[in-house]
C-alpha cells in the first residue's frame, strides 16, 4: 500500500534531520537528494519514450523556497549528463545557493518579469514549444489555495499548449503538482496535470484523493534521509491499495471447509422495475466465491434468479452477511419496510451488511463499522441531508447553513465520504473514477484500478455483490469484532480493486499493466455489467493462482 501524511507531519519528520544537516555545514543535503531522484527519473522517462539523453531538451519551472531549489539542483544534475536545460524563474527569491550551482553546471536562466502576465506567458510558451519534458518545481507542500497569479494564468496557458501539441512533452511535478489541494486532493485553481510526480519520504494526500490524483500521473516515491514514523504524528492519513494488499484479506478455502464456514451472503435486492439488479448482485457474489447466496428479495423474482443461477438458495435461514437494496424503490411502502427490517437485522445480530441504492434512503444514524455503505457522490449528498447534517455546525464552521450538493462530493470526495461516516457511524464506499473508503476513525483508503467504462448501469448491483460476498467470508469475526476495528474499511476497498479489475479486464485491458487514473491514454473498451461480474474470478486468478 502505498501511503500518504500530512505536510505538516512530513515537515516534522524533517525538521531534525535538516538541523542535523545545518551543524554538519551542509543544509542542502536533503535537497540535493530529491533533485537526484527527479533527475533520475527524468532519464528513465525520455529512455522509455525512445530518446536519448545527450541533446534532449528540458524546461524547468521554478518557484520560490525549497520546491525551486530541488528544480535548480536537478536542472544541473540533467545539464551535467548533456541534456540542455532552461531553467525559468517565476519568482523574485529564487534558492540562491541552488541557482548558483545550477548556472555553475551549464543550466541556461530565463527570468521573465512577472509584472506583465500576457508577456510572461508569450515568453515561457516559448521556451515550452522547444522542450520535451516540463519539469513544474513551482510550489511544493507549503502551497495552500489556489495558485496566485500569474502563475495561475501561465499553468493554465502551459496546460492548454500541452494537450495542442501534436507531440505532448513528458510533466514531472516535483512533491506535488503545483496548485493542488496537498492535504485533501482538491483542486481550488489551475493544475499542470502531471505524467509523473517524484514525491520525496512519503506520499502527499493529494496524490492519492480524488480528484487531484488525476493530476498527477504515475506517483514514484524517493527515500532521502528522512525516517518516516508509520505511527506518528498522526500516522498516514490515507492510501492506495494495489493487489498485495486485496491478496492479504481476501479468503482462500482449506481443504476442511464447506460452504457455510466459506460464507454464506443474504440477498435483498431487485424488484418488478428493476429485476436485473437481483441477478447482477446475486452475480457479483457467485464470482466472489461465496460459499451460497440466498435470494431474499422478493418472491416474484426467484423464479428468474434460479433459472439463471440454480445454485442460489431462496428460503430464510442463516446469513452471515447481507446485501440490502440494489434495484428496490424506498418509495414503496412494503420495499421500504423490507430493507428497514434487513439492515434492523444486521445492527442488532452484528450481522455485516452492504447497504446500497434504495436503502441508503433507509438507513439511519448511529450503525456500526460493520455497515458498508456504498453510494455514489449524489446519493451521497442525499443522504447527508436527509440525516440533517448542516455545515455551518459542524466543527465550529461559521458558513451560512445550507444542503450538500453532488457538486460539493465530487469536489473533495474524501471530506465528505469521511463525514459521513462519522456521521452515521457506518464505513462508507464512495463510488467514482478513484473509489474513497472511509470509517468513522482511521486512514481513507483508496482504489484506483477501474477503467472509465465501468461507469454504466449495473456495475454498482455486481459491486454489492462481490462486498457483500467478502463480508459473508468474514462475518463471524466481524460479528464478534464489535464495530469493526477498521476491518471493513479494508474488506470493502479490496473489493473496490478487485471489481475495478474485472472491469478492466472485460474492458480488454490488463490490470496490472495499465492504470486508469496513471494513463490517460489506456481507454479500454465498452462493457457491461454482466461482464464485469463473469471476470471476477479471473481478477481474482490475478493473485489467488
Amino acid at each position: 500500500m502505498m501511503r500518504a501524511h500530512l505536510s505538516s507531519d512530513i515537515r516534522a519528520f524533517e525538521a531534525p534531520v535538516l538541523k542535523a544537516n545545518e551543524e554538519a555545514g551542509d543544509p542542502d543535503k536533503l535537497m540535493r537528494q530529491a533533485a537526484w531522484g527527479i533527475a533520475n527519473r527524468c532519464k528513465l522517462a525520455l529512455l522509455e519514450r525512445g530518446h536519448t539523453i545527450p541533446g534532449s531538451q528540458v524546461m524547468i519551472l521554478v518557484g520560490g523556497g525549497n520546491n525551486g531549489g530541488d528544480g535548480l539542483y536537478a536542472a544541473a544534475y540533467l545539464a551535467r549528463r548533456g541534456l540542455w536545460v532552461q531553467a525559468v524563474l517565476l519568482t523574485a527569491t529564487p534558492h540562491e545557493a541552488a541557482l548558483g550551482y545550477a548556472l555553475k553546471n551549464g543550466v541556461r536562466i530565463c527570468a521573465p518579469s512577472l509584472d506583465l502576465p500576457k508577456k510572461l506567458a508569450e515568453d515561457v510558451l516559448v521556451q515550452a514549444r522547444k522542450a520535451g519534458v516540463w519539469i513544474d518545481a513551482l510550489t511544493g507542500i507549503g502551497g495552500q489555495g489556489p495558485l496566485r497569479e500569474p502563475l495561475g494564468s501561465l499553468v493554465q496557458a502551459l496546460t492548454e499548449e500541452r494537450y495542442a501539441s501534436p507531440d505532448e512533452p513528458i510533466v514531472i511535478a516535483v512533491d506535488t503538482p503545483s496548485g493542488i489541494g496537498v492535504d485533501d486532493g482538491t483542486l481550488p485553481g489551475p493544475v499542470l496535470p502531471a505524467d509523473i510526480t517524484v514525491t520525496f519520504g512519503s506520499a502527499k494526500p493529494g496524490l492519492l484523493l480524488p480528484p487531484a490524483c488525476s493530476r498527477a500521473g504515475v506517483i514514484h516515491v524517493v527515500d532521502i534521509d528522512v525516517e518516516v514514523d508509520p505511527s506518528g504524528p498522526r500516522g498516514p492519513v490515507c492510501g492506495r491499495i494495489d493487489m498485495s494488499d486485496v491478496a492479504d484479506v481476501w479468503p482462500t478455502p482449506a481443504a476442511g471447509d464447506h460452504k457455510y464456514t466459506r460464507g454464506v451472503v443474504g440477498i435483498h435486492a431487485g424488484s418488478t422495475a428493476y429485476p436485473g439488479a437481483g441477478i447482477l448482485a446475486v452475480a457479483g457474489a457467485i464470482g466472489a466465491g461465496t460459499g451460497m447466496v440466498r435470494y431474499l428479495g422478493e418472491s416474484s423474482l426467484r423464479s428468474m434468479i434460479i433459472s439463471t443461477f440454480p445454485e442460489v438458495v431462496t428460503v430464510p435461514g442463516r446469513v452471515q452477511a447481507q446485501v440490502i437494496g440494489p434495484g428496490m424503490d424506498p418509495e414503496d411502502p412494503a420495499q421500504a419496510q423490507a430493507m428497514h427490517r434487513a439492515i434492523e437485522h444486521s445492527v442488532s445480530s452484528g450481522i455485516p451488511a452492504v447497504v446500497d441504492a434504495g436503502a441508503l434512503s433507509v438507513v439511519g444514524a448511529d450503525v456500526p463499522s460493520t455497515i458498508v455503505l456504498t453510494p455514489h457522490a449524489g446519493e451521497l449528498a442525499q443522504l447527508l441531508n436527509r440525516l440533517h447534517f448542516d455545515e455551518s455546525d459542524y466543527k465550529g464552521s461559521n458558513s451560512a447553513p445550507r444542503q450538500v450538493t453532488r457538486e460539493d462530493v465530487e469536489a473533495a470526495p474524501a471530506r465528505y465520504a469521511r463525514l459521513a461516516a462519522e456521521v452515521t457511524g457506518a464505513t462508507v464506499l464512495l463510488k467514482g473514477a478513484v473509489t474513497v473508503v472511509a470509517a468513522p476513525d482511521g486512514p481513507i483508503l483508496t482504489s484506483a484500478s477501474a477503467p472509465p467504462w465501468l461507469a454504466t448501469g449495473g456495475t454498482g448491483d455486481v459491486l454489492a455483490g462481490i462486498l457483500g460476498a467478502l463480508l459473508g467470508a468474514y462475518g463471524d469475526v466481524l460479528a464478534q469484532a464489535g464495530r469493526g476495528h477498521g476491518l471493513p474499511a479494508r474488506l470493502a476497498v479490496s473489493a473496490a480493486w478487485v471489481h475495478g479489475a474485472a472491469a478492466a479486464m472485460a474492458s480488454g485491458v490488463d490490470p496490472l499493466k495499465h492504470s486508469f487514473v496513471y494513463d490517460s491514454k489506456t481507454h479500454g473498451m465498452p462493457l457491461r455489467a454482466l461482464e464485469v461480474a463473469h471476470c471476477v474470478p479471473k481478477a481474482l486468478g490475478l493473485f489467488l493462482s
